[in-house]
């Protein structure tokens, strides 16, 4: 039997299909998966292994009512298949194209929006809550799994599931891998539960048991003693136990029949429930299924073949990340104080070389922003220099503690806020737009951001030689990159540079990052006698140099990839208003609002903020 993706417009099919041919469907959708996803690129591993999930899911569950969540969300490419998206496929991650992540202006089966991890048990029991309130009735599904599981979040939200006892059935998709392999004590946990001989003799246990019983109620009671037997040989060991939770499992989440059996007498229990399903991430394509490192987690468009990129960097260009980690390696060879931390980003931030060559001085913490700043805190206070590697959207999850726990105690963390300024294919939940804003408020802190890579290395060698917090941001993509600069030199912290100076211009350009270079480009192809500044440290301001700026009577435009509140911007703005100063400004930035998916340039020129429009307002 062949299926027709793009024609189907909701689950309702999967009724009357056969196991066999429920089993076809996985083949022919996994494979769809991975020819479209080598076109538009998207998170590939993570799909691949749970479509036998999401199939059984869909049958026994009608989620036109019931509320199925994914954490992380960037899960759900089989659901939304199944729920009538083929046929968008093309425009996956797209400029007004299909998200990435549920979406719920895309769909009535999308009852969620998360490009976070650790989020759905929280709305869970929320949604839990209300549908109890307000006497309803329908099933809550949370499929958790990448990792998100061992992020704090979930266990404070499991900690009060188990507490209310509100009914809801938990998936758990132990797949062993957030991006790259889970770490922890309880992942540990995890993987003792999965591999001891009580499991894989009680996994032939489970499946003889379900194949010679009825669904329905009786098998609550049939199970109470097979249920002790669990408890005793397995989930003591594991956590779910400890949080009151009825427990079932693990399971093959590659068996759609076991699935379905283990999810209906589920569905009989009055109390929130978890059923731990184990998956293989990247099923069905043998480089993903052996990706160790997190290289086939989100990818660009690729051959299938060989798996090589079909875009690949240009000659004398480098990621802005590699950039960055092989700074930070650099100074770690020179520097025996100098420790690095991620929370799970190895493969994404670029530091498998750091963690290769200095496997006692670097720390991934798991998918935990939280822990991982105030862990840098503990480094700090006690004669370390640490560096943590922070995606800029991610980075907002840890603000109490950048606030309470290192900017409050003056320590010397530097922060790598990678992925500023407008991301591209993941969209909204993604772009890292509000650091600024969220970060300048804070004493003690410097932010800067370099023009290109070289500046960006200067001001990484300054950030390890000072005492204070110090932010240094760079964004998502690829830069020209000259080589190693072996007399690299400190950057005065607080100092602007001129690039574009004339006495006779009228206005005067402030900016930072890459938008540096683009204007200097466009400005000396127009002609126009602007000045042009260069604002790497966007805290704190170059106060003589706003000063003079202000005695010359010149416009002032700021223009900068952030949200316009709070950036630097606002904070030129605040500093001539406390200082009585009269000028003349102008502030081109994001609005308030998110911005959708899409390249910096669409975002840009739909919002009329893009380069060349700006300098179409820029007094000559």
């Amino acid at each position: 039997m062949s299926f027709d993706l793009e024609a189907i417009e909701n689950p309702a099919f999967l009724k009357d299909l056969s196991l066999e041919e429920m089993n076809e469907l996985a083949a022919e959708i996994r494979q769809f998966l991975l020819t479209n996803i080598a076109k538009t690129g998207g998170h590939l591993s993570s799909n691949l292994g749970v479509v036998e999930l999401t199939i059984a899911l869909h049958y026994v569950f009608d989620f036109s009512h019931d509320r199925l969540l994914f954490d992380v969300g960037h899960q759900s490419y089989t659901h939304k298949i199944l729920t009538g998206r083929a046929k968008d496929f093309s425009t996956l991650r797209k400029f007004h194209g299909l998200s990435g992540f549920q979406k719920r202006k895309e769909s009535p089966y999308d009852c969620f929006e998360a490009g976070h991890s650790s989020t759905s048990l929280s709305a869970a029991l929320g949604m839990a809550v209300a549908r109890d309130l307000k006497k309803e009735n329908y099933e809550i599904v949370p499929l958790i799994g990448d990792g998100a599981l061992l992020s704090g979040m979930a266990l404070e939200a499991l900690n009060n599931i188990g507490y209310e006892k509100k009914k809801m059935i938990i998936i758990f998709n132990d797949n062993d891998m957030s991006i790259s392999h889970n770490v922890g004590a309880i992942s540990k946990s995890f993987s003792n539960l999965r591999t001891s001989n009580e499991y894989n003799d009680l996994k032939d246990d489970v499946k003889d048991f379900l194949k010679t019983k009825k669904h329905g109620k009786s098998i609550i009671s049939a199970i109470s003693g097979f249920k002790d037997m669990i408890k005793k040989q397995v989930v003591d060991s594991g956590i779910f136990k400890e949080f009151n939770l009825e427990y079932y499992g693990p399971i093959d989440g590659h068996n759609i029949k076991d699935l379905i059996r283990v999810m209906e007498v589920a569905k009989e229990n009055d109390e929130p429930s978890v059923i731990h399903v184990v998956t293989k991430k990247g099923k069905g394509y043998w480089l993903a299924e052996n990706d160790q490192i997190g290289i086939w987690h989100g990818v660009g468009p690729f051959d299938i073949k060989s798996g090589k990129a079909l875009v690949e960097t240009p000659p004398h260009y480098k990621a802005y990340s590699k950039v960055v980690a092989d700074m930070v390696e650099k100074i770690m060879y020179q520097r025996d104080d100098v420790v690095t931390i991620t929370p799970a980003m190895i493969a994404g931030a670029k530091l498998d070389s750091i963690f290769a060559h200095f496997p006692d001085r670097s720390f991934d913490c798991g998918i935990a922003e939280e822990h991982a700043v105030t862990f840098a805190a503990g480094l700090a206070l006690n004669g370390m220099h640490p560096f943590i590697s922070l995606y800029s959207s991610f980075l907002q999850r840890a603000y109490d503690q950048i606030n309470h726990d290192v900017c409050r105690m003056d320590l010397a963390v530097v922060i790598g806020i990678d992925r500023a300024g407008l991301v591209g294919d993941d969209g909204e939940t993604h772009h890292g737009i509000f650091d600024i804003g969220i970060l300048r408020p804070l004493p003690n802190l410097i932010i800067a951001q370099g023009k290109d890579a070289e500046e960006t290395e200067k001001l990484l060698y300054t950030a390890f030689n000072q005492a204070h917090p110090f932010a240094i941001r760079y964004p998502r993509g690829n830069v020209y990159y000259k080589g190693n600069n072996e007399d690299i030199a400190e950057i005065a912290i607080g100092t602007w540079d001129y690039l574009l100076k004339n006495n006779s211009s009228k206005s005067v350009i402030l900016t930072y990052g890459n938008d540096v270079n683009e204007l200097l480009k466009l400005i000396n192809e127009s002609e126009n006698p602007y000045d042009l500044i260069n604002c790497r440290f966007i805290k704190p301001l170059d106060h003589q140099m706003l000063d003079e700026l202000a005695l010359s009577g010149k416009e002032i435009y700021v223009y900068e990839e952030s949200i316009l509140s709070g950036g630097l911007g606002s904070a030129i703005g605040e500093y001539y208003a406390l200082n009585n100063q009269k000028v003349n400004l102008h502030i081109c930035a994001i609005p308030d609002l998110y911005p959708q998916q899409g390249s910096s340039r669409q975002i840009r020129e739909e919002l009329g903020i893009d380069p060349l429009t700006f300098l179409k307002t820029v007094k000559v």
